[in-house]
């Protein structure tokens, strides 16, 4: 049978760009489709440089059109009227919930997908997250360990840039790194204060895909901090600054938006997939696409819903799910604010630009011995700033003792959010609603999720010693929390198409091959078979870099 593409990508995000980049390298005819709008790097990032009082809403937004069309959206710290343009519409793209889950779920369908919102923490998982599942009965052992990627960590970080500090860390492996951004004054004088008290704790810089140095025509970091507006100098790693440019180099990249793949077609004598089904969005037509290796890049809960939709005589429960699991096991960290402090002393420093990262303190407990009630771990993100002239908008006050007031800087503050890894249950899972349908006629995704009471007292202890390490810097704990938020609020969701080693009871082999259908592969978060407490997106970078070389070596052996 002749076929259109060597290899059809589903997405565009960060796996999506970086399949199309690797499979054209290797010379694959590719075909990436995104169901969202084109956006073209810089030319179209149309509020990059705006002002607040450039905007018609003074970068606040429409609050009634918010409550409107954006309801979950709106939720998202990095939503604004600058950035609303990156974010789906909720009323245009609805999912359905289970009675007494509560789920935001934060998406991006555009060129690029979330790699032009992510918050960029570029982290290495180690062998206590590759080993967990196995270590602690929960989930399926993963038939891979830190070996097996630590390369592709290597290939992933040296071509996106990821700057910051060598530790030393098991629980944490140091990676290929520009140089770090520098802390502040006040975070300096935390890590050294921790330091002290516990010398198997360390607070470092965040490790972030923003360039420190010139990059392959990609600009230094500006330290801005409007990473999610868009970036025209390529400062940060997303699919427009960095991989699509270079599919598109190859010329063997052909790109289409405004499609939304409804399924992926499967011929039951050659037991492989054929193509994708295409509506497209504008016009409403149906076309086909025919490819000789399939990827889904979707997103991990769009990518499962795919699979579900894939519906066929030969898989009746949704295409590759032979064993029963596929949309099962669905993960996402359990965060809060674990405490925040006034640090008082440093009132005569002060800090310039706003850097795009924050600290990070990496997982210390039950590494190597059972600490506490909970199973696995939790690691810290945050760091310390001073209240500048916005807090004017909750002070009283009126005239030009007010407004000279707002040029002078607040107390400095630290916080630490805590995230607490995610259980991998068969009980938190994505179905096709029964009834609901949503605006293209396909049966919406129903979410079932919600946080264990492992992940509670996780973030319980959490709480806890982020005070006592606050306290110990000298700072003044204001307020803390241990309730998790909603389900989807970490933005981490991963699961649901999850890799093991046994098809009975996985969707995915060590590759991310599908168990039951030889060409086809899912490489974003749908994959994960536990979900450390550590950002995800650089193992989902890793993985489909390995996963290309995979299938390409395959095609070339004439085994697919």
């Amino acid at each position: 049978m002749s076929m259109d593409f060597d290899a059809i990508v589903v997405g565009s995000g960060i796996t999506g760009g970086w399949a199309a980049k690797e499979l054209t390298q290797k010379g694959l005819k590719v075909l990436m489709i995104e169901r969202g709008r084109m956006i073209e790097h810089g030319t179209d990032y149309v509020t990059e440089t705006k002002a607040p009082w450039e905007m018609e809403f003074r970068g606040e937004g429409d609050a009634k059109l918010y409550a409107e069309e954006y309801a979950v959206q709106r939720l998202n710290r990095h939503f604004t009227e600058f950035t609303q343009n990156h974010f789906v519409n909720d009323k245009d793209n609805p999912y359905a919930v289970a009675e007494g889950t509560k789920f935001n779920w934060w998406r991006s369908y555009q060129m690029g997908g979330r790699s032009l919102t992510w918050g960029r923490q570029s982290y290495r998982w180690s062998d206590y997250d590759f080993g967990a599942n196995k270590a602690d009965g929960h989930g399926t052992d993963w038939p891979i360990r830190y070996a097996d990627l630590a390369p592709w960590y290597d290939y992933v970080e040296d071509f996106i840039g990821v700057s910051g500090a060598a530790e030393g860390l098991a629980s944490l492996p140091d990676g290929k790194f520009l140089p770090p951004m520098a802390l502040n004054v006040v975070e300096q004088h935390v890590r050294e204060a921790i330091a002290q008290r516990w010398p198997d704790r360390c607070l470092t810089v965040g490790r972030t895909a923003n360039l420190t140095a010139p990059k392959e025509g990609r600009a230094p970091c500006q330290f801005r901090s409007i990473c999610a507006r868009g970036c025209s100098y390529g400062a940060y790693f997303s699919t427009q600054s960095s991989t699509l440019p270079t599919a598109q180099a190859t010329g063997r990249l052909t790109v289409v938006t405004d499609a939304l793949v409804e399924a992926v077609d499967y011929d039951p004598a050659t037991k492989k997939a054929t193509g994708v089904r295409v509506l497209d969005v504008k016009t409403g037509a149906r076309t086909r696409h025919t490819a000789r290796l399939v990827f889904l890049n979707a997103s991990a809960f769009n990518s499962v819903h795919i699979l579900l939709r894939s519906r066929s005589e030969a898989h009746p429960n949704g295409l590759a799910n032979s064993s029963g699991v596929l949309g099962t096991h669905v993960m996402d960290h359990a965060s809060t604010l674990s405490t925040m402090a006034i640090m008082p002393g440093f009132d005569d420093r002060t800090t310039f630009g706003n850097r795009p990262t924050g600290v990070v303190i990496p997982r210390f407990r039950n590494l190597d011995r059972q600490e506490g009630d909970f199973v696995r771990g939790y690691s810290f993100q945050g760091g310390a700033l001073q209240s500048g002239w916005t807090a004017a908008k909750r002070a009283a006050g009126i005239g030009a003792d007010y407004k000279a007031k707002t040029r002078e800087v607040g107390p400095w503050r630290m916080v630490f959010v805590g995230f607490a890894e995610s259980l991998p249950r068969v009980t938190n899972r994505l179905t096709l609603d029964p009834v609901k349908l949503d605006p293209q006629g396909l049966p919406m995704l129903n979410i079932h999720f919600e946080h264990g009471d492992n992940e509670r007292r996780a973030l319980a202890d959490a709480k806890k010693e982020a005070a006592a390490m606050m306290e110990a810097a000298g700072g003044h704990v204001i307020m803390g929390f241990d309730e998790p938020g909603a389900g989807g609020s970490a933005i981490h969701e991963m699961g649901g198409a999850r890799m093991g080693h046994d098809p009975a009871s996985s969707v995915l082999n060590r590759w991310s091959q599908a168990h039951d259908v030889s060409n086809l592969f899912v490489t974003d978060g749908a994959q994960m078979s536990s979900s450390a407490c550590q950002n995800p997106s650089l193992t989902y970078m890793a993985l489909t870099a390995r996963a290309c070389d995979h299938a390409v070596s395959l095609m070339k052996e004439g085994a697919l």
